[in-house]
């Protein structure tokens, strides 16, 4: 079987690449018989093509606009199908082509643009609400990362049940429980020496990060402790309001943002972290919660029914637009050790439930039920 996977530097707010990274450099490793062509734009990285049956399809620079992807999806990616005789067509993002019959499965991790419409600019906006409905009726099968995602979608766009799966994504390895002494560097390295909140994920205004700083404030002023805030981010800083309030922010110094940093990097300033604040309002999979459970940190997170399905009973959940909430929270977690430590050992548990083997299965299963539709 050949199989095309577009691993794409996706337009949408949160990308679904990384998921399809994660569990294609296993599949193609798992199932050396079959043939994986990779579609990918200029620029991208060599450790994707690790294994031997792998074959990159370079087919140069991402679309950065609505009627750049339309053409895009509707005459490049029939084309290189039929040139390489591809028996199924996975993509990421919610895309669909609309004019190949190759058999397509589609990777989705929210629907934000029904929710958090005014965050999107408007050709964005009008691009999703167009198309998706049309994407979600033409692929034979569609893996979401979250049951009320799934529910979502059957509801709102009367999608068979059948024909969606759910594949929670797993947790990197290098997300773990470090040593005090390893703690103790990336402390002096990142926050002078102490402890600190940490949020990891993209920087944007989707995740109410001003609600973040609001917060942070409030417990400074009532707490008068040298706890820091770290924001951190593999990608790069995008969220100008945030920079501009942070300018004007009475505790600034105490306040950091770090951007594109390596995933090696991100782990090991999250297993430092005193606890992980990610108090997002996004309906979608947040991998920043569960390596943070992985690596014995408690977690604040956003009331969604997406946070609550994920973490159980195995953190805090805040009003994500209210941040005296938040802040309330981050206080109960300063002045309450047992509880911090209860969180540790039950987010420890709940992470558990998260392995790539897992998700691969419920891929490779959406692959075959494609192939053979």
């Amino acid at each position: 079987m050949v199989i095309a996977v577009y691993i794409n530097a996706s337009p949408v707010i949160f990308s679904d690449t990384n998921f399809i990274i994660e569990s294609f450099l296993r599949l193609t490793k798992q199932y050396p018989k079959h043939q994986f062509l990779f579609l990918l734009h200029k620029g991208f990285n060599d450790q994707f093509i690790n294994s031997k049956n792998i074959t990159p399809v370079i087919l140069g620079t991402a679309p950065k606009n609505p009627l750049l992807l339309q053409y895009f999806l509707n005459y490049k990616i029939p084309a290189v199908l039929r040139k390489h005789k591809a028996d199924v067509f996975v993509s990421a993002g919610g895309y669909c082509s609309l004019r190949t019959k190759v058999p397509q499965c589609i990777v989705l991790n929210d629907l934000s643009f029904l929710q958090q419409s005014k965050l999107y600019p408007g050709n964005w906006l009008r691009f999703y609400k167009k198309n998706t409905a049309k994407f979600l009726a033409k692929a034979k099968h569609i893996i979401v990362t979250s049951l009320c995602l799934k529910n979502e979608i059957a509801t709102h766009y009367k999608i068979a049940d059948d024909k969606i799966a759910v594949g929670y994504p797993g947790i990197n390895k290098n997300f773990k429980p470090a040593f005090w002494q390893q703690n103790d560097v990336v402390k002096q390295t990142y926050s002078e020496g102490l402890e600190f909140f940490l949020y990891s994920g993209p920087i944007h205004p989707q995740q109410n990060l001003i609600a973040l700083l609001k917060a942070y404030s409030f417990f400074k002023k009532r707490q008068k402790s040298n706890m820091q805030l770290i924001i951190a981010s593999t990608d790069g800083v995008t969220d100008k309001d945030l920079i501009k309030s942070l300018g004007s922010f009475k505790y600034r110094n105490e306040a950091k943002i770090f951007d594109q940093l390596p995933e090696e990097i991100m782990a090991k300033i999250t297993a430092a972290a005193y606890a992980l604040v990610y108090p997002s309002a996004q309906q979608v999979f947040a991998g920043s919660v569960t390596e943070a459970m992985q690596s014995d940190v408690p977690v604040i997170t956003g009331n969604t029914p997406a946070a609550k399905e994920i973490c159980g009973d195995a953190a805090l959940f805040v009003n994500p637009d209210d941040f005296n909430d938040i802040a309330d929270k981050m206080m109960l977690l300063f002045k309450d050790e047992n509880k911090r430590f209860e969180l540790i050992a039950k987010g420890r548990q709940r992470a558990s439930l998260y392995q790539w083997d897992k998700t691969v299965a419920v891929i490779w299963e959406s692959i075959n039920k494609c192939a053979n539709s």
